[in-house]
């Protein structure tokens, strides 16, 4: 019968005296040199950034949501290039159902090394979209795939997600949540009065949206967590109105 330490295949793991250095990750950024880089891409947020157009403040969320122009934005002073790829399409012209799956990459000017790739999804069965004609909107939900799969991208190169949250139509709406009976606070209608004028949203329009989405008639009728809802709603609407004029 064989007793030595290979029998039947089995190696036993090495003694803590056998591990060398070499056999283990190194980290590559000191402590002091990963909080000073933290501490210039917050000085960058807070000097260069600007409050609703680069990110965004929506009741609710803790941390702002990091928009567009705010990830191109650090594109640039990352020293980024980006392309953009179609991954998967639906284009249903018959049922005027269309979605898009796009994937970014992020490329580094000086050595051309991939930074980092992002996802970002849209279709035209989206809530936001459920007042226009599909027909119209096809460039739009594109376009809206390409931003998306873009914010995902710049969070994970910048190592941001820290400073922001992912972009704010992406969180799963949930009807059951902490404080999801009381009515909407005062501020919560003010960003919804503004977003619709912003927008120029016809009342009867908001109020088919509302009893549509959520079964009432009124703003004042909303609930905190319907409120914070339909405000991604509107503002989602908004970002595809800017799009489109682009």
């Amino acid at each position: 019968m064989r007793t030595d330490k290979h029998a039947n295949n089995i190696v036993p793991f090495s003694s803590n005296a056998e591990l060398n250095q070499s056999s283990l990750p190194n980290i590559v950024l000191s402590s002091d040199a990963s909080k000073l880089r933290i501490e210039e891409l917050q000085r960058f947020v807070q000097e260069v950034m600007v409050k609703g157009i680069d990110y965004g403040l929506v009741h609710g969320f803790s941390k702002p949501t990091l928009l567009k122009p705010g990830a191109e934005k650090l594109c640039d002073v990352f020293g980024f290039s980006k392309t953009a790829e179609v991954v998967n399409r639906i284009e249903q012209w018959d049922s005027g159902i269309f979605a898009y799956e796009v994937k970014t990459t992020l490329i580094r000017k000086d050595n051309g090394v991939i930074e980092a790739e992002g996802l970002g999804a849209c279709n035209s069965k989206e809530s936001s979209f459920q007042q226009q004609d599909p027909y119209t909107i096809v460039n739009t939900v594109l376009k809206m795939a390409k931003k998306r799969a873009l914010i995902d991208a710049v969070l994970s190169a910048t190592r941001s997600s820290g400073l922001f949250t992912q972009d704010i139509q992406d969180f799963p709406k949930q009807l059951n949540t902490k404080g999801g009976d009381d009515l909407a606070t005062k501020v919560q209608l003010q960003t919804i009065f503004r977003i619709v004028n912003e927008i120029d949203m016809r009342t009867d329009v908001a109020k088919g949206m509302m009893k549509m989405t959520f079964g009432v008639e009124r703003s004042t009728q909303l609930t905190k967590k319907q409120a914070s809802d339909f405000i991604q709603d509107l503002l989602h609407l908004k970002e595809a109105c800017e799009e489109v004029r682009e």
